[in-house]
């Protein structure tokens, strides 16, 4: 099957109704499509593999018996890559499927990141605009903010990636400075 982003970002919405979950994977692919890039890889298939990772989230967020099981079965169905399939299957630690591909341990590298630098851009007047590794970093020293987010993965996957944390941040940051305002990461403070 040929990926298309533009059929994934379809389906994806066919799917999901909630407007923070839509930010979330369009913020993980434009890291995806970052790496993509960076790499020379096919830049379709990361950008759909970062949109259809949360694809049953929504409908099925219980993760011992849903997200993202339902995901991989539709993805299945659809005839889409297994490096992809397997890809989504890697993002969700509990299935204990290993993450053998680089698209695999992008992804996981890049999910829980994105999502917490949107957190830290949001608290920001200026938005993700001026965002740095540093403040990201400090961030994570404080329990309370983004609690959800696992500290301890955030770092072991970018090693298990095999990048450098701080680059990684900078990057993520980067890729999503640049769909800012898709995102919602405008802040407040600046004028329009």
């Amino acid at each position: 099957m040929d990926v298309k982003r533009d059929e994934a970002w379809r389906l994806f919405c066919e799917w999901t109704q909630s407007d923070s979950l839509r930010k979330h994977v369009l913020g993980v692919e434009a890291a995806m499509v970052s790496y993509a890039r960076e790499w020379n890889e096919d830049v379709e298939l990361w950008a759909a593999t970062g949109i259809l990772h949360d694809l049953d989230y929504e409908r099925y967020p219980d993760l011992e018996t849903g997200h993202p099981r339902y995901a991989l079965k539709e993805l299945e169905e659809r005839g889409y890559p297994q490096e992809l399939i397997d890809a989504v299957a890697g993002h969700a630690d509990f299935l204990g499927v290993p993450r053998e591909t680089r698209l695999a341990k992008t992804l996981y590298a890049v999910d829980e990141l994105s999502g917490f630098v949107a957190a830290c851009a949001l608290v920001r007047p200026t938005g993700i605009h001026g965002l740095t590794p540093k403040s990201v970093k400090k961030k994570m020293k404080q329990p309370s903010f983004a609690a959800a987010v696992n500290r301890d993965d955030l770092i072991r996957s970018a090693e298990e990636l095999d990048v450098d944390f701080t680059e990684h941040v900078a990057r993520v940051i980067a890729a999503m400075e640049e769909r800012s305002d898709e995102l919602g990461l405008e802040g407040k403070g600046e004028a329009a």
